[in-house]
């Protein structure tokens, strides 16, 4: 398939996108309306890029028949032929323009995500800087304006993070947060320390895109369901009653628990959202695998057990280890300023991306 066939078929599908939302049918299903206006609203600018790039070739097109036609008249044509080469230059502008949108914006682009922060290696350090990651991508949601919703987790007994999963909801996020997922390094005196040595600990990272009912079909049938008591401090009211809640999918192995909400129906819903998460990641990445040269050659490979990026607190220093990326604004970026850093990942990626298309 050539560049204009993709072209092309984006096209169609955004105008068979808009065209949906006058069918009654969509129409009645607020759920799906939404989505679909989220999907429309990212695929936009594109639209419009592709509208102007066609009006330029039909353009150019007429402005090269009328030189062609013109005879004897030979200012007609001079003035002909300089209207099709300026049609050629915006035809060949907006051509590059919408070959890297065409790759920067792929279909996951405009969903939510679902975010896993688990410590790794360091112990109670480990667990320490889980929290810090957590709360760093709090406060970058905050800046761009995005929703951050606790969907499980736990936390130890001086602060630091079991385990957490979180939806993040708002424009573009999937689009911004899917080079997160790898394995993040932090090097610093941890605050358990007494000689002030500096240790080595880990926290991974997993950013899934959300899915909706229409992308995953989960039968009841491939689901085991099992009620439980939720673990933590005692005397709560959510270790009282049978409110955690964990599911099996059996035709992959599947298994999610959650159990933050006393509402057992609550912490159902919230597990099936990230049962939805990884089914859907996992039919992704079996897609993927058709075309395992191009994902190669982007910016990391989405693999949990990368090292992607280095916190060197001694040295003020974030190093992004994929593309070479070093910021001395390790405060700064701690407190949600990622945007020199996704920037930087996404326009690696984009001429990654580019050289295979």
């Amino acid at each position: 398939m050539s560049i204009e066939d993709k072209l092309a078929e984006r096209a169609r599908h955004a105008r068979d996108l808009e065209a949906s939302l006058s069918d009654p049918a969509v129409a009645s299903d607020g759920r799906r309306v939404g989505r679909i206006a989220k999907e429309l609203g990212t695929l936009k600018p594109f639209l419009e890029a592709y509208g102007a790039w066609e009006k330029a070739r039909a353009d150019g097109a007429a402005a090269a028949g009328m030189a062609a036609d013109a005879g004897s008249d030979a200012e007609m044509r001079a003035l002909a032929l300089e209207d099709a080469a300026s049609c050629r230059a915006t035809e060949a502008a907006l051509f590059d323009r919408l070959r890297r949108m065409l790759v920067a914006d792929d279909e996951d682009a405009h969903r939510d995500s679902i975010v896993e922060i688990r410590p790794g290696t360091g112990g109670e350090e480990a667990a320490l800087f889980a929290r810090d990651l957590y709360e760093m991508y709090q406060r970058l949601a905050v800046r761009r304006g995005w929703k951050v919703e606790v969907l499980d987790g736990g936390t130890t007994d001086l602060g630091g993070l079991k385990s957490v999963t979180f939806s993040v909801a708002g424009s573009g996020v999937y689009r911004d947060l899917r080079y997160e997922s790898g394995v993040h390094r932090v090097q610093r005196v941890p605050a358990t320390e007494t000689q002030g040595r500096i240790h080595t600990s880990t926290a991974t990272v997993a950013v899934l895109p959300e899915a909706e009912d229409v992308d995953i079909e989960v039968k009841a049938s491939d689901i085991e369901e099992e009620f439980m008591r939720a673990g933590g401090p005692g005397g709560q009211n959510v270790n009282k009653t049978s409110s955690a809640v964990r599911l099996l999918h059996k035709p992959t192995g599947v298994v999610v628990r959650c159990q933050d909400e006393s509402s057992q129906r609550k912490n159902r819903d919230r597990a099936m959202r990230i049962l939805r998460a990884k089914l859907y990641e996992m039919r992704q990445e079996e897609l993927q695998k058709t075309r395992a040269e191009a994902r190669r050659s982007q910016v990391g490979t989405g693999d949990r057990s990368e090292k992607i990026r280095t916190y060197h607190f001694k040295e003020n220093r974030v190093t992004d280890h994929r593309i070479g990326f070093t910021t001395h604004t390790l405060e700064k970026v701690l407190q949600g300023d990622l945007d020199a850093l996704l920037l930087a990942l996404q326009d690696a990626d984009l001429e990654a991306r580019l050289k295979n298309l």
